[in-house]
């Protein structure tokens, strides 16, 4: 053995963006890689980062491979080190091109610790150590480290996962993945993005429910547009007095997914009351007589993809035709510290339509979400004020179904906002 180590420098090229974007592959692959060559694997971290690239190294005895990925390039860097003479990091490097099907591949290898350069007593003194150094692994346990991340080019929230994906689909619309994370119990995501967790869901689904419901005092006819975990319908069942609960979502996937592996979010498919269509909601509404509903409740993503037509005026305005007299809107209005300009765009637009005194922002804490502070829009045709429901009411509704987040000094400390949430809402006029 002339050095101490081997080092390969590598870069794949012609990747297929789906497959630089899969950290559950790319952690698998780089395992397999390290056992094809008698490497002893240590342990793994992995991070995936929304809505491209994915780092991660897998620490061997022998020392690491590490990669890096540009799937929207469809480049990869990676580098091989091992130590002494028992691991070849080519045969890590042929593995991995096959793995992440690399078009072409370039590589080039260092000889590292030239033992040439090394004093002859810190060798001798080495060769000592060695002897009374049990080298035996035996008693190692693999540990998976493994992150799923969520950012934009500000700010990032990631949640540890065990690295195992419990489903992963493609529906015409969307990528649809369940996770298990260790912090947040199982976890939906759409195209990359948090949509539930088992652990803080209750805050999103008891919020775009239980405000408008008793705001409006007397809901029988219920439209749910997305919503395909099942957890706003859920709640809204809750109600005695609902007599007809009408959800359509646009992809099946979403619901399927959701009842196999979420199933306490999932809990209301099969109540008599629930009318479930598999539809596009935009059409859906479009085609709804007038004064068809009591309240519609836009539980959607963010506004792209398969949910960019629900944040459309044309939409809205549809939306407030179908409604009662004293009907109620209620729509998911992303987070006053996110998507800032959405979050004002989205205000505007409600009060043009309803008028300004009818709108009124809620806030609710979800940890999962991005920042962490989310916001809701109650929209009263009928001009009803949240903020003047009986919190004896709202109270003894919260004790009777055992809610986890809202309550009476809830409902009415929701709609307290903050300064700079008012001067957000203020300050922008729609063109």
């Amino acid at each position: 053995m002339v050095n101490l180590g081997r080092h390969i420098i590598v870069e794949f090229y012609g990747c297929p963006e789906h497959v630089l974007n899969e950290v559950t592959h790319i952690e698998q692959s780089f395992i397999d890689a390290a056992k094809a060559a008698d490497a002893t694997v240590i342990n793994s971290t992995f991070h995936h980062f929304n809505p491209f690239g994915v780092s991660g190294v897998v620490v061997i005895q022998e020392s690491h491979l590490a990669i890096h990925t540009w799937p929207e390039f469809g480049y990869a860097a990676i580098d091989v080190f091992t130590c002494g003479d028992t691991v070849d990091p080519w045969v890590c490097y042929q593995y991995l091109y096959k793995a992440l099907e690399a078009s072409h591949g370039a590589a080039i290898e260092m000889g590292r610790g030239q033992l040439g350069l090394i004093k002859p007593e810190l060798k001798e003194g080495a060769a000592s150590k060695a002897e009374d150094h049990d080298t035996s692994v035996a008693a190692m346990q693999y540990h998976r480290n493994i992150w799923y991340t969520e950012r934009n080019e500000f700010i990032a929230m990631s949640l540890r996962h065990t690295g195992d994906v419990l489903f992963r689909g493609q529906s015409p619309f969307q990528k649809v993945e369940v996770y298990d994370t260790y912090a947040y119990g199982k976890l939906l995501t759409l195209d990359g993005k948090v949509m539930t967790t088992e652990k803080d869901e209750y805050v999103y689904h008891e919020m775009m429910s239980h405000p408008a419901i008793h705001t409006h005092g007397h809901v029988k006819q219920v439209l749910v547009i997305g919503g395909g975990d099942g957890g706003v319908v859920r709640e809204v069942l809750r109600h005695p007095q609902v007599e007809r609960c009408v959800m359509v979502e646009i992809d099946g996937m979403v619901i399927e997914a959701s009842k196999e592996h979420l199933p306490t979010i999932a809990a209301a498919f099969d109540n008599p009351k629930l009318e479930l269509h598999v539809a596009d909601g935009i059409e859906y509404v479009q085609n709804s007589p007038n004064g068809t509903f009591d309240l519609v409740i836009i539980d959607s993503t963010d506004p792209e993809g398969p949910a960019e037509g629900l944040f459309s005026y044309d939409f809205y305005r549809h939306v407030h035709r179908i409604l009662g007299a004293d009907g109620v809107m209620v729509v998911q209005s992303e987070s006053p510290r996110y998507e800032v300009e959405t979050f004002q765009e989205i205000y505007q637009c409600f009060r043009e339509i309803f008028g300004a005194g009818n709108v009124h922002c809620g806030l609710m804490s979800i940890p999962t979400y991005p920042t962490g502070n989310w916001s809701f829009a109650l929209c009263a045709k009928g001009g009803q004020q949240p903020r003047t429901v009986d919190s004896a009411l709202t109270e003894a509704f919260s004790q009777q179904h055992g809610l986890q987040y809202y309550n009476g000094d809830i409902h009415h400390a929701a709609f307290a906002l903050p300064n700079y949430v008012k001067q957000l809402l203020a300050e922008k006029t729609r063109v």
